[in-house]
């Protein structure tokens, strides 16, 4: 049995830095030693992002408070041109891989200029036709959250990046809840198999509910992409911490996820190569019931079904009965024809 693909585990750093290019660092470090496979930042452009008078979200109000505007909270999380330079080396170092999603023109530029070949595209995103112009002409792999959006939204955003120039080979799709954190009920995990099934492309899960369980869920449906927010102290003040794992929670994540996806396994239903020393133990072959002698006629009266499984199998009754018995046969001693 072919295994499974190993399932890509995005730790999303986001903007869980504070700002800080070292509390950054450390977030590489925490990722790559929990076991994932990328650490993923958001680069954006403040001013070119979020107009002056642009609230917050609810949830961004409950976790840093309504006095500022949104403008001046992503301000102060806005990574430069140089601090991306020093965490794509640090990823290097680290030996993952360095993501980031761009939220506005100028950042898919930045990172273009930057060399960087995968880009994941965030749920807000999905409905902006100049931005979806300008990814798609990059003609780069693209990982999309599709959070907030509606089938047909999406197929208009895949209509448009293939349009632009980036083959539907290429994209993998992620569902999304946004809502931090979310809801279980809200998870709605099925229609990740829906995006799937609809758009004929890999697919994955964004997770923002607390915890681990989810997520794992998600790799047991058929999630190829895993997504989930890290933080070093779920207590730090930021928008994102929340709902955010802290390092040794993410490393059990990582483990859950490792162990469900070897689980999976192969679509063929056949006995694995430990099941079959245990067939010979656990099942049943045709057996003497009593003493037989040579020549006598083999019946329902002087046969029965016993471990082990080395001989005639049951399913093989209806041949044996009525034949003749070439050799004697002791009690319980496994018949031969």
């Amino acid at each position: 049995m072919s295994p499974v693909k190993r399932v890509y585990v995005i730790a999303e750093a986001g903007v869980n830095h504070n700002g800080s290019l070292e509390r950054a660092f450390e977030l590489v470090d925490a990722a790559a030693a929990a076991g994932a496979d990328a650490v993923k930042f958001q680069t954006f452009d403040s001013a070119a992002l979020v107009s002056a008078n642009a609230e917050k979200a609810g949830y961004q109000k409950r976790a840093t408070g309504a006095a500022e505007s949104q403008l001046d909270m992503i301000r102060r999380l806005e990574l430069s041109e140089a601090d991306h330079v020093a965490l794509m080396e640090r990823c290097h170092q680290r030996g993952v891989d360095f993501l980031s999603a761009p939220f506005d023109l100028t950042s898919i530029a930045l990172l273009d200029r930057l060399g960087l070949k995968t880009l994941k595209l965030p749920s807000g995103a999905i409905t902006d036709l100049p931005y979806l112009r300008a990814v798609g002409a990059l003609g780069h792999p693209l990982i999309v959250s599709t959070g907030m959006s509606t089938l047909a939204e999406v197929a208009e955003a895949l209509d448009t990046l293939q349009s632009a120039g980036t083959p539907r080979s290429l994209i993998t799709l992620l569902h999304c809840t946004t809502e931090y954190p979310t809801p279980p009920a809200d998870v709605n995990l099925a229609a990740m198999t829906t995006l799937g099934s609809e758009f004929g492309l890999p697919v994955g899960y964004s997770d923002h509910t607390q915890g681990i369980t989810i997520p794992i869920a998600a790799v047991a449906l058929g999630a190829r992409v895993i997504e989930k927010h890290l933080t070093l102290d779920r207590t730090l003040p930021g928008p994102d911490h929340a709902a955010s794992l802290e390092p040794g929670e993410f490393a059990q994540m990582v483990t859950g996820i490792r162990t469900v996806s070897a689980a999976l396994g192969s679509p063929v239903k056949a006995p694995t190569a430990s099941e079959l020393e245990n067939a010979k133990v656990a099942r049943k072959s045709i057996v003497a019931a009593r003493d037989i002698a040579a020549g006598e006629v083999l019946s329902a009266q002087n046969l029965t079904t016993k471990r082990p499984g080395t001989g005639i199998s049951p399913m093989r009754w209806d041949a044996v009965i009525g034949t003749t018995a070439m050799r004697d046969f002791a009690r319980d001693e496994v018949i031969s024809l």
